[in-house]
């Protein structure tokens, strides 16, 4: 009973709420939630309280920006960056710091708490 997300990318960002996004420090990476879909795969209209739980719970979201200091521990991360600004990846659910601008979910997160890099989000709910 879980929506899919929308993945164009002018919907995770609007102009307004782009020029209040901060700029991460350290090894933390921002973090955009994809929105959440109003009806679930099979049709049934979700009420707004479910949505939030969804949104909350999310295990996918799009890199906006990467802090600068984020894989640069090359003992912790040999192989380079595990993801970049415009990539879609997989985190752990209820991971990071939670903020909203203009009413839309952000997440400040660890540069280790990706666990995957994704082509499309579409389909991924947390089991």
């Amino acid at each position: 009973m879980y929506a899919t997300v929308k993945v164009d990318e002018a919907s995770l960002v609007d102009d307004k709420t782009q020029a209040k996004l901060p700029e991460p420090t350290g090894y933390r990476i921002l973090i955009a939630l994809p929105e959440i879909d109003e009806k679930t795969e099979g049709g049934v209209i979700m009420p707004d309280s479910l949505k939030s739980v969804e949104e909350t719970a999310s295990i996918v979201g799009f890199v906006l920006k990467v802090g600068p200091t984020a894989y640069k521990d090359e003992s912790r991360f040999p192989d380079g960056a595990w993801c970049k600004a415009g990539d879609f990846v997989i985190f752990r659910s209820y991971s990071g710091t939670r903020f909203k601008i203009h009413g839309k979910e952000f997440r400040l997160i660890n540069d280790d708490t990706v666990d995957a890099v994704v082509d499309d989000p579409r389909g991924y709910t947390r089991a």
